[in-house]
């Protein structure tokens, strides 16, 4: 399954819900607000590196840049995709969460 996450992990607790249900080896994409949660030594940084053990972890590349966040500043092991890279994530793992 693909879990994707659109909001902040300081402002909204859809990210810890997202990462207390999702099975190992599913996906995890953060997008819009959502890529602040892979920001290295950030306060949320512990939980993307707990999750990378047993799920995948991407952000949107585009939204990034959006924000001024270089990818040289992402927690190792998470990988960075373009809008087509969306779409290969949607179609490789299936149904898809969304964490509003």
């Amino acid at each position: 399954m693909l879990h994707t996450v659109n909001k902040s992990p300081y402002e909204r607790a859809n990210l810890d819900s997202c990462l207390r249900l999702a099975q190992k080896g599913s996906a995890i994409l953060l997008y819009e607000d959502g890529v602040y949660a892979a920001v290295k030594d950030a306060d949320a940084s512990a939980k993307i590196e707990g999750a990378l053990k047993d799920l995948s972890v991407f952000v949107l590349g585009p939204d990034l840049a959006a924000r001024g966040i270089e990818e040289n500043r992402l927690i190792n092991g998470v990988v960075v995709v373009d809008y087509g890279g969306f779409v290969d994530l949607v179609g490789e793992h299936g149904p898809t969460q969304t964490w509003l």
